[in-house]
């Protein structure tokens, strides 16, 4: 299965861990929708805002989507700052991606992959893997 919504979500995981928010930028669309626990909101400037106050780490660890499908969902192992300044221990979590026009247009994240299943619609038979590397 392949998906082209799938680069662009990973190209953003690498951009938000190297704290690259001009790329991280980029990669989204302008009014990008950024979500989570705490509600969701729009825009370029709230995302700019939130990677400098989350300071997240977002590694991917199983991806969901569907053939020609712009929703991806991404498990992740995310870790924020701790109150001393260091990465806190990870947490699993999952996002769902919205893609358009090769844009990450929206991320909300979920406290499981269960619900960020649901949400996108999709299932655990959804699994991307990718096509292997010529040798």
């Amino acid at each position: 299965m392949t998906s082209a919504a799938v680069e662009p979500v990973l190209a953003w995981h690498v951009a938000l861990n190297e704290s690259d928010i001009v790329r991280l930028l980029t990669l989204s669309t302008d009014n990008v929708e950024v979500g989570g626990p705490r509600g969701s909101g729009h825009g370029a400037d709230l995302l700019r805002d939130w990677v400098a106050r989350a300071g997240a780490h977002l590694k991917p660890r199983r991806i969901f989507c569907r053939a020609k499908a712009e929703v991806v969902v991404v498990e992740q192992s995310a870790r924020w700052p701790s109150a001393n300044g260091h990465l806190a221990d990870p947490q699993i979590v999952a996002s769902v991606f919205r893609v358009a026009d090769g844009l990450v247009a929206s991320v909300i994240r979920h406290p499981d992959l269960p619900s960020a299943l649901a949400a996108a619609d999709l299932n655990i038979f959804d699994e991307y893997v990718a096509a292997p590397s010529p040798s």
